[in-house]
């Protein structure tokens, strides 16, 4: 005697109602990709959810921790070099208008990073000049804008470095820093030059 129990072919679930629950998690899984996994893990955030729930900042860490190891990896020698400051004007010439200036100074513990960007348009410059109070720093000089989630610029490993820096394209530009001296750095930073803001991202 069998005791297995056959189901009654109507309490089966139809093709309809199957093609219908497949859609349906099709469309959860893409909302999620959207909203929740391409924020997280490459700060693409084409929706805004990302940055509201905080997971854009968390895929920025991601991509300049990503960009600090192939930093290390490849070694300052394979660094680009950034475009050198111009020397300072003469007194007969004439003196461009400065613009906006902005200072920080903090001091990064033992392997603590911190990334300070500012806000450009496509064209616009800044010099800048950043130092330590003696030991160097890793640096990744970098951006990103809408649809486009890192450009770099220069990277390696310096106590002192100072240039211009013109934005590739709209967005966020600047510097990202690892202290890998075992002991505190004093790091200073001055911008100046054509920038909304000077914000720090991590």
């Amino acid at each position: 005697m069998s005791n297995i129990h056959k189901p009654d072919p109507a309490e089966l679930p139809s093709t309809r109602r199957l093609l219908r629950s497949t859609a349906i998690a099709l469309a959860v899984a893409a909302g999620l990709l959207v909203t929740v996994v391409l924020p997280a893990e490459y700060a693409i955030d084409p929706t805004g959810i990302g940055g509201l729930l905080g997971l854009t900042q968390m895929g920025e860490v991601k991509v300049a921790l990503a960009a600090e190891a192939d930093a290390e990896a490849t070694g300052p020698a394979a660094a680009p070099p950034v475009a050198v400051a111009t020397a300072p004007p003469t007194a007969a010439a004439p003196v461009a208008p400065m613009g906006k200036v902005e200072e920080v100074t903090i001091t990064l513990a033992p392997n603590q990073g911190v990334e300070f960007k500012a806000d450009m348009r496509k064209g616009a410059t800044v010099e800048y000049r950043w130092s330590t109070d003696g030991p160097k720093l890793n640096f990744d000089t970098h951006g990103d804008g809408q649809g486009i989630k890192y450009h770099g610029y220069a990277k390696g490993s310096e106590a002192v470095s100072e240039g211009k820096l013109t934005a590739a394209f709209d967005g966020a530009h600047g510097w990202f820093w690892r202290n890998r001296a075992g002991k505190p750095v004093t790091l200073r930073l001055r911008v100046t030059g054509d920038f909304t803001q000077l914000k720090r991202v991590v």
